[in-house]
Parts: C-alpha cells; structure tokens; sequence
C-alpha cells in the first residue's frame, strides 16, 4: 500500500492534467448528479443546505453544480478555513456576494455571513476508492467538518472528482470520514453502507 503522502504527491499532478484534458468534467458531472435523487427533504417550507465549494489547485470545476443548487432553490453554503486546526465552518453564500481569502487562503464567505449546516456536503478530493475512501489535502478540514456535521445529525457527503482520481484503495485512519457517494464526469457511485 502507498503512504497518503506519496499518493498526494502523484494525484496532485494527475489531478492538473486531468483538469487540463476534461475541462468540461464539471459541467458533466452536474449534468449527472440533476439526474438523482438525493436523500435530501426539500419542500417550498424546507430548501435544505448544500455545501459546494470555490475550485482551486486542478479541483474539477464546481460553477455547474453551484448554478444547479441554484436552479434547484437550496441554500447555498460555502467552507471557510477559520484555522490551520479547525473543522470548517460553513456560511451562506449568494450568487455575487463579496468572498474573501480564508485562513488557507481560498475564497469564502466573510465572517459576517450567517452560519448554515449543510445536509448535503461536497467535497473535493485529491483520490478516491469505491469504499468511500478519500484522500484530501492532508488538513484534516474535511475530516473534521464532517465528524460534527455526523455529531449533530444527518447530512450526506459527495466526494467530488475525476474519475481517473480513482484508486484501489486509500490508506485510511481512524479519524478519516468515509464518503456517501462520489461524483465524477462520468458516474454517480453510492458507496454500500
């Protein structure tokens, strides 16, 4: 099995290439995901919180499924580093509204936006196994975010992706959170529970 060092090392940069080579991968795997039906309640009295994210660094391009939260009239919400050490917090975000630099310098809401608790979180990832495995930067943010959105109940994960980001297996810890499904240009994949 590979350390998570070395496999980030070698997905960072197939990452790049493969945002180079499918630059439409985002529009693709939006497209996909509109067709389905996602474990969330949604009703005119209840638009459930999505968590999308600001593509950075080769991550597969999120404008698609941002405008499909949208069209779908969920509330948007986007991650904020508040720390190095800290699980992500996670602030409502309106097409247009202002972004700021977080604390691992991405764009994100600022500290006055109103704070939300998504049900419905994406994640990007640097690799992924049909187990729910996903290998991220190396933070922890992700990890963390996840464990206490999971302590306060009930919110599904979607790992976000090349599907050449695959691999067998992802060396995970005992703090790594699993994913509840992976989207890529080409296929949904629920992972069995």
């Amino acid at each position: 099995m590979t350390s998570k060092d070395d496999l980030r090392n070698a997905m960072r940069m197939l990452r790049r290439r493969l945002r180079r080579t499918a630059p439409e991968g985002g529009k693709l795997a939006a497209r996909i995901l509109a067709e389905q039906r996602l474990p969330i309640r949604a009703s005119l009295l209840h638009r459930p919180v999505a968590a999308t994210y600001m593509s950075v660094n080769g991550e597969m391009d999120t404008h698609f499924l941002r405008a499909l939260v949208r069209v779908r009239r969920w509330r948007e919400a986007l991650p904020a580093a508040v720390a190095i050490d800290a699980p992500l917090a996670f602030r409502e975000h309106r097409r247009g509204a202002a972004l700021a630099a977080d604390a691992c310098g991405i764009p994100a809401p600022p500290a006055s936006a109103r704070m939300l608790t998504p049900e419905l979180l994406f994640a990007p990832l640097l690799a992924f196994d049909r187990q729910g495995g996903r290998l991220g930067q190396g933070g922890g943010h992700y990890d963390r975010a996840i464990a206490a959105l999971r302590d306060q109940g009930q919110v599904y994960v979607i790992g976000m992706g090349y599907a050449g980001q695959e691999v067998d297996e992802i060396p995970v810890e005992p703090h790594d959170q699993r994913l509840d499904a992976i989207l890529t240009e080409t296929e949904f994949i629920p992972v069995a529970t």
